[in-house]
Formats: structure tokens, sequence, C-alpha cells
């Protein structure tokens, strides 16, 4: 019960692991809003959550759309008046190299994976001190600091949120708020399931990845649940790898 009587966030938590870290955070005592762009899949992981006997609220909020995000910082405040782990999970890829990449791929990519960041981020900043000891986590990827074929647009976006999470890092501190970064590896979730099908691509990975697999979606809530409790306490503006020791090898 390491997050009892905490109040948490989790944008992108309809699926893969942003539900893995919403089951995780409420098993662990947490009051969690599950939030998805996808109002569905929020109240499928919610209701399911409140079933099992843990506390849970469904809101939808696309993370591109200033309104939604005002609407959602407004519900947790009516609801709670504070956040005491936000996690920004929410993010998309679009697998295609940047000579072919079209304007309206980019400015999508770009629009979730870190306009979105930022703008969660900025807009929690008040329910986040009000909580005293916040935790902002946000979601990067080890692709952030390495190259890969088609990639590129998806790494840059990774790599701005893992600066921005440093920025904010020594932003936020004299407010009593931690700001770290969750990198994961390759996970088999709907954001990889595409290229993981592909036979060579996905025995490439495994071969450059020290540990011989894949990781879970449960295994990056682990993570995420380090930096979010009173164990990380001491923890801010670090990027925390979880891959199986792939950024390693690479």
């Amino acid at each position: 019960m390491r997050l009892a009587g905490k109040i948490a966030v989790v944008t992108g938590a309809g699926n893969g692991i942003g539900e893995a870290t919403a089951r995780r955070f409420a098993a662990e005592g947490a009051h969690v809003y599950v939030t998805d762009v996808d109002p569905a899949a929020a109240e499928r992981v919610a209701a399911s959550l409140i079933e099992a006997g843990h506390s849970a609220t469904a809101l939808s909020c696309d993370v591109t759309r200033g309104q939604d995000v005002t609407a959602l910082m407004r519900a947790i405040k009516a609801g709670h008046a504070r956040i005491d782990v936000l996690v920004n999970n929410a993010g998309l890829n679009v697998l295609a190299d940047v000579r072919n990449m079209t304007d309206a791929e980019w400015v999508r990519l770009r629009e979730v994976n870190l306009d979105g960041v930022f703008r969660i981020a900025r807009d929690g900043f008040e329910l986040l001190r009000a909580s005293g000891k916040g935790s902002l986590i946000n979601v990067a990827s080890i692709m952030g600091n390495r190259g890969v074929r088609p990639l590129a647009a998806y790494s840059a976006t990774k790599g701005a949120v893992a600066a921005l999470t440093r920025g904010l890092a020594v932003e936020y501190a004299p407010f009593n708020i931690r700001v770290n970064s969750l990198s994961p590896g390759y996970v088999e979730t709907k954001l990889t399931q595409r290229a993981l099908k592909l036979p060579q691509f996905r025995t490439a990975l495994i071969d450059k990845t020290p540990m011989r697999r894949f990781g879970t979606c449960e295994e990056m809530a682990s993570a995420a649940l380090f930096l979010a409790s009173d164990d990380a306490s001491y923890v801010t503006g670090a990027e925390l790898a979880v891959d199986g020791g792939m950024s390693a090898a690479l």
C-alpha cells in the first residue's frame, strides 16, 4: 500500500502501459483518475478497478486539446483538490521515414507526444503543489536517445520529453514536486504491435536486448510505482530506463 490515500492521475490509461500503471496504483491504495482519449476505454478500466474493490474515476481527455485538459483539472480539483501522482503517459507513434512523413503526421505526433505532456505538466502544477509532495512522471522512451529507422520523428518527440523533464525538475523542486521520466524499452502494446509483427524487426530487437525478451506493461508500471512512491523521495530529474539492458547494449 505504498500509495495509500494518494490521488493519482494517469493519461492514456485505457490500454497498455497506462492501463497497467492505473491498475498497479489502485492496488497500492491510490484513488486513480483513469483518463483516455477513448471514453469507453477509460470507463472499462475504471469499472474493473471499482469491481475489484479499488477506487477510481474515469474521465475522457484528449491531451492535444487545451479545453479538455482544463476540464480534466477542474474535475480533479472539484473531486479531491490535489494530485499526488501525475503520469503523463498518453502517446502515439507514426512509422514513417522523415523524408516520407507529411506535415500533418508530424504535427499530430508532436501534439500528442510533446505538446500534450507540456500541457498536462503545466496545467497540473497547482494541483501537484497542493499535494505538498507531488510526483510528476513523464513517459519518454529509450528511443529518445537512439536512432532507429523509421522512428526518427518519434525519437525527436521522446528526446524532447526527457529534456523537458529535466527542466521541470529544476523549476518545480522549490514546490516539493519531483519530476522524472520513465523510458521504456520495447513492450508489446497497441503502440508497438505493428512493428513487432515484422519477424525480422522483432528478431533484431530481441538480439539487441541483453535479457533476450521484451518487457511487459506490468514491469513498466512497477517502475512508475517506484518513481511515484516515497521510496524515490530524493529522486528528481532522473530518466529511468526500463529496457532489459537494450540502451546499454546499443
